[in-house]
């Protein structure tokens, strides 16, 4: 059996106020198939990024076997994803790449093609068929499922679960459910470590859950009984160090040891009671309790806002659509669905009033008042002040979200470009719950996101009585949401 030991792990980076892991103990065995949870920020991506040396800590890691990290940095994107996967598995044979992309269903004709070509679900399924073909380490796959489509998440957990060895960073509930064996949570206060998928983690912690917050009342008050005895027994303690000096050479005989074993003994009280009230702080500490959401839609006069009828989307003049005939009706909830590259982030663009090529006919009020969310997050840079100015927004509205979405103070003075890739579409999601809007237009909304903020979003838009077009393919964000669901 292999395994992967850290010792007293601490880590912080250079320009943060706040440590990402201090003092952190943790053993994995190496066959397990882990999946690794947690808010956005809690240090999951920075973890594993340790783990392959490109992070200096304190503490110390013992790992039996390397380790290897998906994605892959490419340097040259125009070569054949044959000489790709040449370049990162020199000891393979052109037979073992075949045997890998037929697990994971992809045409061996691929092979030929310029890897810059691939969609973004093919150039994944490439660089995890590289990272398996490494059989000697232990894999660090970090949210593989952002660019795959509701098949291809299928087709993954598929060929993950007949994989051994791995730790994967994903915040998509039924993908985990499909492909682990354990699951590493990265808590509010500590971190742990359990047997089975993500739905058996999460009811035993909605139990836990339950049990503190029933407890939180009484823990308080124990707390508070607590630092009332300890001030008292510190006060006793005092008094005794005092009146040694005031006895001054008595101090010497009976009564002078006696009064030192009763300092003794009090200070050990106040150490207890110290240690108590920690731990039952910490028990506090780990409740996750997410604050509801608000939309405050727009009411148009008309209850139909669009009109598709036969409209065929195309790209440099070819069609990347079948057509499509469909209505928007006030207080829809529609799901875009299809594979990647059937059309779906273009035809949010279309809705959004964008330059998009296209045949048949397509109505859109032109006085719908629209708010988008893009897929793309990565322009964020800069002062957060700056975006809500120029965005004219509500700088205490949008701060007062983004608190609701797991932001502390300190981040509001960060430049955005050291956000997390989930900070930042928490950023673009905030600007939309800060917008009143006839129409409400989300491309892939949860990437990078946390399980709990979907959670949350969840319960957003089911009590959402506005209109909304959204693509997503968290298939538990699918059926809670959904009022109606397109196909392309």
């Amino acid at each position: 059996m292999s395994m992967i030991k850290i010792e007293h792990l601490s880590f912080a980076y250079p320009s943060s106020f706040e440590d990402v892991f201090d003092d952190l103990n943790l053993i994995l065995d190496t066959d397990w198939k882990i999946g690794l949870i947690g808010r956005n920020g809690k240090g999951k991506t920075t973890l594993l990024k340790i783990l392959i040396d490109e992070y200096s800590y304190s503490g110390n890691i013992y790992k039996s076997s390397a380790c290897a990290y998906f994605p892959y940095v490419i340097a040259d994107e125009t070569v054949t994803t044959l000489a790709l996967l040449q370049s990162l598995c020199p000891l393979c044979e052109e037979w073992e790449f075949k045997r890998e992309l037929s697990a994971l269903q992809l045409p061996t004709t691929i092979l030929e093609r310029s890897f810059e070509t691939l969609s973004g679900g093919e150039k994944t399924k490439i660089q995890l068929a590289a990272l398996f073909l490494h059989e000697q380490r232990f894999l660090l796959i970090d949210e593989p499922t952002n660019h795959l489509d509701a098949e291809g998440r299928a087709v993954l957990a598929a060929y993950l679960r007949h994989k051994k060895g791995f730790l994967l960073v994903s915040h998509d509930r039924h993908f985990l459910d499909l492909c682990i064996d354990h699951v590493i949570s990265l808590n509010r206060s500590n971190i742990t470590v359990q047997s089975g998928n993500f739905s058996s983690w999460m009811n035993n912690f909605q139990k836990q859950q339950e049990y503190e917050i029933a407890k939180s009342t009484q823990l308080k008050k124990e707390i508070k009984q607590l630092k009332q005895s300890a001030q008292r027994t510190a006060v006793w303690s005092d008094r005794i160090e005092a009146s040694k000096f005031q006895n001054g050479p008595v101090d010497r005989g009976f009564i002078g040891h006696k009064s030192a074993k009763m300092m003794k003994r009090s200070k050990a009280a106040v150490a207890r009671q110290q240690r108590s009230i920690d731990q039952k702080a910490a028990l506090l500490k780990n409740q996750e309790e997410t604050q509801p959401l608000k939309l405050q839609p727009l009411k148009h006069h008309t209850q139909t806002l669009a009109v598709f009828r036969e409209v065929i989307l195309q790209y440099d003049q070819k069609p990347i659509t079948s057509a499509l005939s469909f209505t928007i009706e006030q207080g829809d909830h529609i799901i875009l669905n299809g594979k990647n590259g059937s059309g779906k982030s273009t035809l949010l663009k279309l809705l959004n009033k964008e330059a998009i090529s296209y045949s048949g006919e397509a109505l859109i009020n032109p006085q719908l008042k629209i708010s988008y969310v893009p897929q793309d997050c990565s322009f964020l840079s800069g002062s957060l002040s700056q975006f809500i100015q120029t965005n004219h927004i509500d700088e205490s509205l949008m701060k007062a979200i983004l608190r609701k979405l797991d932001f502390s103070r300190l981040q509001f003075e960060r430049d955005m470009s050291s956000y997390s890739d989930g900070q930042k579409k928490k950023v673009l999601i905030a600007k939309s719950l800060c917008e009143s809007a006839h129409l409400y237009l989300w491309d892939e909304p949860l990437n990078y996101i946390d399980i709990y903020t979907r959670m949350q979003l969840e319960e957003l838009l089911q009590s959402f009585d506005g209109t909304m077009v959204l693509v997503e393919h968290d298939q538990y964000f699918q059926e809670a949401v959904a009022t109606k669901i397109i196909e392309l």
